[in-house]
């Protein structure tokens, strides 16, 4: 599937695909005429990308730990840790988000005009 073929089935630009190219997130052969051409797995690799990258993580740490997660045989103690590192740092910054909206809502309620209309 060439390039443009990928970012219609997966929704990503193809500048990003390109981006994953080169930070060693997505492989692809290249014809003779130097076009990209991926493998039917990608789309299923671009969408286990993008869903790392909505977790938080950076392209460093995913070019670090995909290996580890697409090969089961290689899956390590290191994997894990990682993992459960990133897990705690999203739940840290969940936990500011939810204070922060607590604070909004705080802020609104306070702000709220006392004309006697619930609201």
């Amino acid at each position: 599937m060439r390039i443009g073929e990928l970012a219609d089935a997966t929704g990503v630009s193809v500048r990003s695909l390109r981006y994953y190219g080169e930070q060693g997130l997505l492989a692809a052969e290249r014809s003779s005429s130097g076009q990209r051409h991926y493998p039917s797995g990608a789309v299923a690799r671009v969408e286990l990308i993008q869903q790392l990258f909505a977790a938080g993580l950076s392209s460093t740490t995913m070019a670090e730990l995909l290996p580890c997660i697409l090969a089961t045989s290689t899956r390590t103690e290191f994997l894990s840790d990682r993992l459960h590192a990133e897990r705690e740092r999203l739940d840290l910054a969940i936990s500011g988000l939810l204070r922060a909206r607590d604070a909004l809502d705080a802020v609104i309620v306070d702000s709220a005009p006392n004309d006697g209309v619930p609201r």
